[in-house]
């Protein structure tokens, strides 16, 4: 094997810069940017909380471990429960013998559906749609696949199910004794392969689902056969797109306790969606949702697999309720890769018609989904397909999808949930045109993109986008990454030996879903403020969000703030965070309370003013007379008389409001990413010189927040297009069920990311904002896979599936010489 030495990494005026010398390139260029953003380097001073960088409140209690995850909880006569799961990915059981178990000492007992089902009193529902979005397709023989069950009955349908837990007084002692439950099994074929487990013959999971196929949609747009019968050129292509696990630095963990108030149960659980799980344990319990409370106390972090109810948590609420002892579960690491939901898990089939100037006439796609063993969310592919045009002007579209069965773990959202995949499909198929056409692939886009006047835009997809501007961002994208130098450059690198590739993609995604949001907002009688969000956020500093639209809205003190979440008992009703909708729809409602907290605030201003109504404002922080600046009050002096003797008769005393947000549409990020990388044929090494992201999320309530969400989210998109992926073997045997098998990246594997923007507002929230949280993550695997795809192209080599590990590009390169 050859060594390859460490080399000078950047291009600059002619030549290289070193390692150091781009940070401090990269440095610069950020902190420059934040400067003429915040006003620092000059006399300017913030006089408004919103698009300030502010620094998370949240930060100090967590880098301080001062705060309380759910394993840190420790109740009197707690016991602790481990599972006992499938060895077989496809069987009959036969047979469960508890008695080797309930040998050992400290082993309270042995569960098993038989007797589990008789503590549940009503449908048992698992999982949860990501928002209220519906794929714009007819469908076709939906075959109502059976609900995932608790503990698993007669047979198993993956490796990991679970089939009986284990309650004893030591969480060491539970684990052993679960390792020490006999089963005898009976083994059935098995099937991994979305394709295969849609022939005929292949091995049924489920009676009631022929040919395994849990659901098939097609939906047609204008005249696809005239479109490719009058097209100059086709581009067609098979995609493969990983499954892939979360890997959230905090695991799943659930406690449950018994309640003797209400009669009910209190659980705490790491999940991003505590009302979700609250209405499922209600209704499989049989309780009022009052009787039922959860709490989502520190979430270290989701990613999209701790959304819904899971057979963990209705479980061990059973056990706390009928045992009437607390039980806790921490789900380990080998867990979380067997049994918790994984994303992506796709094949697409796309074909493109165009000119030969480069103008898409049409598009037809096939995307297969798999769902694994029971369906989490059946609107995946959905998603996919409704997605599937991107920002492009295509008038003629068919799409057809199906989502299928297979004896593997269940499949669930996963930062993006199906727009990642579509966006990866239409923008490696945006390459593979430009190449055929031996055009730039700037330009082909350019030349297709939707264009501004046509927003408010329905696409021939069935989604209606908000609005956008994808020219001027494609522009500032190639201003700040010296794309044309680049391009330029490359050929003379080329001549060199050395292998450059140039990868970029415009995006979009949907997100902002509701249906609803709610928010509280209560001014203490001192001026503080608690606050109170449906949004049940885990990292994304949604607190400190939230906390600087409050501190506008009514003047309060940011520093004496409190926004608090994820408890059913505090907030009645939320949907949770999710599908990049915490502040679009989350800061939505909380706006709405703000600005009833206001004009309430505005009254009692102008009757401790001795003003009429009418000639009071809200300015500068303050509650004053207008055009007398120094005849004003503070909200911490309202605030007093709100909670004081002496109000007039129609304004009721305190100073409360809570209100709900219900967007009308959903809304549509966007945005350029450019990368430069530099494969290495003799190892089939991959290195990212540079990394550029231009998003568009609409005006930023807090810029250091959405930085941050963009670089986690690069992180993860970069990772599945060169590192991360679920595999297993062709008789269902998970091969990456640890970090020793699973690649995640470590840092010194990702590059400085130089950050920048566009603003288009939305007109959809009172905030004019889009989401985020999951943008980067979906335009930087597409980003990645054509810069390496470029690089490669030397060698005659148009597609690889990715991951694009080293071994793969390697093998790719070795093959294409000897052809």
């Amino acid at each position: 094997m050859t060594v390859r030495q460490s080399r000078p990494s950047l291009l600059t005026n002619g030549y290289f810069r070193t390692d150091n010398e781009t940070e401090r390139f990269a440095r610069r260029r950020t902190v420059g940017r934040r400067e003429q953003q915040s006003g620092r380097g000059s006399v300017m001073v913030l006089t408004r909380m919103v698009g300030a960088r502010v620094r998370r409140k949240e930060d100090p209690r967590l880098i301080t471990g001062s705060s309380q995850y759910v394993d840190d909880l420790q109740l009197g006569g707690m016991l602790y429960a481990a599972f006992v799961r499938s060895a077989y990915p496809h069987a009959i059981i036969k047979r469960i013998d508890p008695s080797p178990a309930l040998a050992l000492p400290g082993v309270v007992a042995v569960i098993t559906h038989k007797e589990l089902e008789q503590w549940l009193k009503g449908a048992v529902q698992l999982g949860a749609g990501e928002g209220e979005a519906e794929a714009p397709a007819q469908q076709e023989d939906q075959a109502g696949p059976p609900q995932h069950e608790l503990l698993a009955i007669d047979r198993v349908r993956y490796v990991g199910q679970p089939i009986a837990v284990v309650l004893a007084t030591e969480r060491y002692r539970a684990y052993d004794a679960a390792a020490a439950v006999e089963i005898e099994y009976e083994p059935l074929p098995a099937v991994v392969d979305p394709e295969e487990t849609m022939k005929e013959g292949a091995p049924q999971l489920h009676a009631t689902v022929k040919n395994n196929i849990a659901m098939h949609t097609s939906h047609q747009h204008g005249d696809i056969e005239k479109a490719f019968a009058e097209a100059d050129v086709i581009v067609k292509q098979r995609f493969y797109q990983q499954r892939l696990v979360s890997v959230p630095m905090e695991p799943r963990a659930v406690v449950a306790a018994p309640d003797p108030l209400t009669r009910g149960v209190t659980v705490w659980s790491s999940t991003q969606a505590p009302h979700n799980n609250r209405n499922s344990l209600a209704q499989a319990l049989g309780l009022s949702h009052g009787q039922v409370r959860v709490i989502a106390p520190e979430v270290g972090g989701g990613f999209g697999a701790k959304i819904g109810a899971y057979p963990e948590d209705i479980i061990l609420a059973a056990l706390a309720l009928h045992l009437h002892r607390p039980v806790k579960w921490y789900e380990t690491r080998s867990e979380h890769f067997m049994a918790t939901n994984q994303g992506r898990g796709q094949v697409a089939y796309y074909e493109l018609a165009a000119t030969k100037e480069g103008r898409i006439l049409g598009l037809r796609a096939k995307v297969i989904q798999d769902l694994g063993a029971y369906p989490k969310l059946l609107l995946l592919a959905g998603l996919t397909a409704m997605m599937s045009v991107g920002v492009y002007d295509i008038p003629n579209l068919s799409i057809e999808t199906y989502s299928v069965l297979t004896n593997t773990t269940p499949v669930g959202a996963y930062r993006g949930a199906g727009r990642p995949e579509a966006a990866y499909y239409i923008e490696r198929m945006m390459d593979l045109l430009a190449r055929k056409l031996g055009k730039d692939p700037a330009e082909v886009r350019r030349l297709n993109y939707i264009p501004p006047e046509k927003f408010p835009c329905q696409t021939p997809a069935g989604a209606r986008y908000d609005s956008a501007e994808y020219e001027k961002n494609l522009n500032k994208a190639l201003e700040i990454s010296r794309y044309h130098e680049w391009r330029q450059k490359q050929q003379e690198l080329c001549q060199q030996g050395r292998f450059i590739g140039i990868g970029l993609v415009t995006y979009t995604e949907i997100c902002g879903f509701g249906p609803y949001e709610s928010a509280s907002i209560r001014v203490e009688p001192t001026g503080a403020v608690i606050a109170y969000t449906g949004t049940s956020p885990h990292g994304q500093g949604l607190e400190t969000a939230l906390a600087q639209i409050i501190a506008d809205e009514i003047g309060a003190d940011f520093d004496q703030i409190v926004v608090l979440h994820g408890d059913t008992q505090s907030v009645p009703e939320g949907v949770g965070t999710m599908g990049s909708r915490s502040l679009a729809v989350g800061g939505g409602a909380m706006l709405l309370a703000a600005q009833r907290i206001r004009e309430k605030a505005l009254r009692i201003a102008a009757h401790l003013l001795e003003a009429a109504i009418e000639d009071v404002e809200y300015a500068d922080g303050k509650y004053r007379v207008k055009g007398a600046p120094d005849r004003a009050v503070t909200l911490a002096e309202i605030a007093r008389a709100a909670y004081s003797p002496g109000l007039p008769p129609d304004i009721e005393p305190g100073l409360v409001a809570t209100d709900y947000y219900a967007p009308s549409g959903v809304l549509f990020p966007f945005g350029t990413h450019v990368a430069v990388v530099e494969v290495f044929p003799e190892t089939g090494e991959v290195e990212i010189l540079e990394y550029y992201a231009v998003d568009d999320c609409g005006p930023r309530i807090n810029p250091l927040l959405v930085e941050g969400q963009v670089h986690g989210g690069l992180a993860q998109g970069i990772a599945q297009a060169l590192w991360e992926e679920v595999r297993y073997d062709e008789n269902g045997q998970l091969l990456t069920g640890t970090l020793m098998d699973y690649a995640i990246p470590k840092a010194s594997m990702l590059p400085s990311f130089v950050t920048d923007e566009t603003v288009t507002p939305s007109p959809l929230n009172p905030l004019g904002a889009k989401g985020i949280g999951e943008a980067a993550t979906i335009g930087s695997t597409p980003t990645i896979a054509n810069a390496v795809m470029d690089a490669l192209a030397p060698f005659g080599i148009e597609h690889l599936d990715i991951p694009l590990t080293p071994q793969k590009i390697w093998r790719a390169i070795r093959e294409a010489q000897r052809a």
